[in-house]
């Protein structure tokens, strides 16, 4: 097997593909998280092709519903920026941890594979990495087919909607938590990364608690992102 064969830059089409189909099953259970977004906005008086248009560009599906929740007559924009930010504030470590591979890229394919970065195809990705082995088709190929599945869901359930009106009830909202937490577990396992994720949870813990909602996103993020900042440079 060649160096290029076994590079960790290397991204080809049979690697998004092969990373398409590796995240194909988790994408199943998106659509029923799509669906009940669709069904969702519907409710808050978005018509059809905003609501088609929303997944389609943004793509983060906790700050869709979190954006449904200010919609309304007089929309608090302020509000709104700052709430969407503190979600997806964790997509700025996503970034920082994936620069390594991405820095040899074009900016064009930079960017183009950070538009579908997500948690699932990111530590899937990492993992990859971890192991010495191409990543980049896993961070692309896997973001495609979530992302895919993601607006079918949510065009279906601008239609089918009334069938899966709350996902939770089915204990399909604990899913992503169990794919993620399951990377963590097959991921590197050393002091370091014992205590980053241990001050990480803690840190989101205490602001879960005692800090306005959805601000443990960043808080965990940036704590645990600091504790592997200040050992990465103490090695």
């Amino acid at each position: 097997m060649t160096t290029r064969e076994t590079s960790p830059y290397r991204l080809d089409r049979a690697l998004v593909w092969a990373g398409f189909k590796t995240l194909l099953p988790l994408s199943l259970f998106v659509i029923v998280f799509g669906i009940a977004f669709g069904l969702a906005a519907t409710q808050v008086g978005l018509g059809d092709l905003e609501i088609v248009l929303m997944s389609t560009l943004v793509f983060a599906g906790a700050s869709q519903f979190a954006a449904l929740e200010l919609w309304g007559p007089q929309i608090p924009v302020f509000t709104l920026l700052v709430t969407v930010f503190a979600i997806n504030a964790r997509h700025l470590l996503m970034g920082a941890t994936l620069y390594p591979w991405l820095k040899p890229l074009s900016p064009a394919r930079r960017y183009g594979l950070m538009v579908v970065a997500s948690d699932a195809n990111w530590a899937m990705a990492m993992q990859a990495f971890g192991r010495g082995q191409p990543g980049l088709g896993l961070l692309l190929g896997g973001g495609m087919a979530l992302w895919s599945f993601w607006v079918l869901g949510t065009w279906l359930g601008l239609h089918v909607g009334g069938a899966v009106q709350d996902p939770a009830s089915l204990g399909l909202d604990m899913v992503m938590g169990c794919f993620l937490l399951a990377m963590v577990v097959g991921g590197e396992k050393n002091l370091r990364m014992l205590l980053i994720w241990a001050v990480a949870a803690g840190a989101s813990l205490l602001a879960f608690y005692h800090l306005p909602e959805n601000s443990h996103v960043v808080v965990g993020a940036l704590a645990g992102g600091l504790v592997g900042l200040v050992w990465g440079k103490r090695e």
